[in-house]
């Protein structure tokens, strides 16, 4: 196995923002001015994937939920992802300053300090946490809490620095979106959305190594010990098309399990087929050609898009399998009695 060694490296960031404070004259066109680089903490792109399969494991979710209580737990999930970004940025920014990639963000460039990217990512992990408690339940608002200190504490704070397992472990942040989406609609955990979790879980590892694969001189600049750095390019493409392989019998279980239509099925076999052969043919590549690591990254978000639309699209019906969820019908728990047809007419039992 290929080593190569890592020196860290912690650059002076700027102590400030380039604009005036507020309070000072022209602080209200200021404070406009920085709204883009606030927004810019919260990392969207990365939160729109992410919301995205929450709203999936809401919508897929058993039982119902009104639209309004439906936006608002979507709003505090993106919310809360935000908020993991932002606190990712206020921790990483020594080591984003010295990566092309995350240079100019908005802490390494001076336009936000690191004392206001934490105390407006606390503040919003706050509000969002207590929206879903007061709004939903409190164990969506429990899972949502547990993933943002998992991905800051665990992940930025520990594991990023430490282990080119980082990503690996790491991970379970990223896929515990679908569940807390399950969860605000149904109060609870059940097997789909461990299913979904498993997905994302096995998808992150060769989506992050395929971007990591073409920044290795810039990871290992910033003693980030990610696998390209400590084991080298065969061992990482190695470990992409494992990890390819094990999520396509995992990417068919809602069919197998028939919480996915026909619709998911043809979708998870197609992509996950597409998946696998851009991994054999990043295996086969040489060092000096990137291209083939840039088409199996972008690739996998469509992958991780283009599947949790067919399972949305598959369920849009209301089709549930009673043979998976651990929750019985009300049919077989009390069949109806003849009888109390007979004698309670045609109104129907409250609540139907």
């Amino acid at each position: 196995m290929e080593t190569t060694a890592v020196r860290f490296s912690r650059p002076k960031l700027p102590s400030g923002p380039r604009f005036p404070p507020s309070g000072q004259a022209g602080s209200l066109g200021t404070e406009c001015r920085r709204l883009p680089e606030f927004l810019s903490l919260i990392k969207p792109r990365v939160m729109t994937l992410a919301v995205f399969t929450a709203l999936v494991g809401l919508m897929i979710a058993p039982g119902h939920i009104d639209p309004v209580r439906a936006a608002i737990a979507v709003l505090a999930i993106a919310a809360g992802a935000g908020a993991a970004g932002v606190l990712n940025m206020w921790y990483d920014a020594d080591i984003d300053a010295v990566m092309a990639r995350t240079a100019g963000r908005p802490i390494p460039c001076g336009a936000v300090t690191r004392l206001e990217a934490l105390t407006f990512g606390l503040i919003l992990a706050g509000i969002s946490v207590a929206v879903l408690a007061l709004w939903l339940n409190l164990m969506a608002a429990a899972l949502l809490a547990f993933t943002i200190f998992f991905y800051i504490v665990v992940y930025t704070m520990w594991l990023k620095r430490r282990t080119p397992q980082n990503i690996v472990i790491g991970g379970a942040a990223g896929a515990l979106p679908p569940v807390i989406g399950w969860a605000a609609a149904s109060g609870e955990i059940a097997l789909e959305p461990l299913v979904l979790f498993l997905i994302v879980f096995l998808w992150t590892p060769p989506h992050f190594w395929a971007l990591s694969l073409n920044r290795a001189e810039e990871y290992a600049r910033a003693g980030v010990p990610m696998l390209p750095v400590v084991a080298g390019r065969a061992e990482t493409t190695r470990q992409i098309l494992i990890y390819s392989i094990l999520l396509f019998p995992i990417s068919l279980l809602p069919w197998a399990l028939e919480f996915a239509g026909a619709i998911y099925g043809a979708t998870a076999l197609l992509c996950g087929a597409t998946f696998i052969a851009l991994a054999l043919r990043l295996v086969g590549s040489n060092e000096a050609d990137r291209r083939p690591a840039h088409r199996l990254f972008t690739f996998s978000i469509l992958y991780l898009s283009l599947l949790f639309a067919a399972l949305c699209v598959g369920n849009s019906a209301g089709r549930w399998s009673p043979t998976v969820s651990a929750r019985p019908t009300t049919a077989a728990i009390a069949p109806v009695d003849p009888a109390l047809c007979v004698t309670r007419g045609s109104n129907p039992p409250e609540g139907a």
